[in-house]
């Protein structure tokens, strides 16, 4: 259910954010498929409020706890100790009314990520510098004892990570199950670092100081190689609908895994790496046959990631160079875009 105008007013009233009599102006905002979000214009300032769905906006039903509002809500404030810089800053939350509203950060200065992929601009010290972002947030995690306690989202993550991505791709591939299905698993079942859980190009602006992260709220102390894993793939996945920039957007996988790679002090780094390596074409299909597909590819390019995720996951590839320079070879029979 879309939360109402009236009961986004009461809110900012309610903390201090818009004072009595004063109608704002509110725009709708491009919020994702799982909350809905608004930039709100007053004479004092201008500010973003987010409040989380119960059924996110996709075709399939897809259902998961409106308590996530909350979780992002700790993670942004847990970041935002770790790297001031690269968060929104928070105004203000309140958890029974599932919302909370942070700083609006224009798009002149903090373009989206995505669009700048999808544009041909591909740059690989910003890939860089958003796996060097990911490593630091996972390393701050574990030496803080109390985030596996404040991140436990166990049934969280799993509503909006392994259900609609391991199980909901499984039943769409049978022979595949298997090795799905023992994928999500070994992923539900490791717990080593503070995770993000949606670090897509869609969820960093490029800012001054560097990206900025957002959409926090699959938020869960579990598996780091998820989050890496997350973001190479859409770099592989935009490298077959832009064939003329697959190659810069392969060295930019590259580049944001080995600016990540120097953070990995918790476990070897190689064993990492290796679940980085085998959760990719796992999420590469996924986004192509799970509850949330990807709206950028036509036909023939969800043909060539089928094809290509379904034989790196019946002959696993073990390292991420490996996995980066296979699924060029393997996509490189996509047809031309027109």
């Amino acid at each position: 259910m879309t939360t109402t105008r009236a009961a986004i007013v009461a809110f900012l009233r309610g903390q201090d954010l818009l004072a009595e009599g004063v109608e704002p102006t509110m725009t709708t905002l491009d919020g994702g498929v799982s909350s809905d979000l608004w930039k709100v214009e007053t004479p004092e300032r201008t500010l973003c409020v987010k409040g989380a769905l119960a059924q996110l906006k996709v075709a399939r039903e897809w259902r998961a706890p409106v308590s996530r509002n909350h979780v992002e809500y700790e993670y942004l404030q847990f970041a935002a100790a770790v790297c001031p810089a690269q968060v929104p800053r928070v105004l203000a939350h309140d958890e029974s009314a599932g919302l909370f509203a942070m700083e609006y950060l224009p798009p002149e200065t903090h373009p989206v990520w995505k669009a700048e992929l999808l544009g041909g601009r591909v740059d690989a010290d910003t890939a860089a510098a958003v796996g060097d972002l990911v490593g630091r947030l996972h390393a701050a995690s574990t030496s803080d004892a109390a985030s596996q306690t404040r991140f436990a989202t166990d049934a969280n993550f799993d509503a909006l990570r392994i259900e609609p991505f391991f199980r909901t791709t499984a039943a769409h591939h049978p022979s595949l199950a298997d090795r799905l299905a023992e994928i999500g698993r070994r992923t539900a079942d490791t717990h080593l670092a503070l995770v993000h859980g949606d670090v897509s190009p869609k969820n960093i602006l490029l800012g001054p100081d560097g990206p900025v992260v957002l959409d926090a709220e699959c938020a869960w102390f579990g598996d780091p190689a998820f989050d890496v894993a997350f973001c190479l793939n859409h770099l592989l996945l935009k490298s077959v609908r832009l064939p003329a920039s697959a190659p810069l957007l392969r060295a930019a996988a590259h580049a944001l895994a080995t600016a990540y790679s120097v953070h990995v002090t918790w476990e070897p780094a190689e064993d990492c790496a290796e679940r980085v390596a085998t959760l990719l074409p796992a999420l590469a299909l996924a986004r192509v046959d799970g509850t949330s597909p990807v709206e950028y590819l036509d036909d023939d390019e969800r043909a060539v990631i089928r094809a290509a995720a379904g034989t790196m996951l019946c002959e696993p590839v073990r390292t991420v160079p490996e996995v980066i320079a296979q699924w060029g070879r393997l996509a490189s029979a996509q047809p031309a875009v027109s």
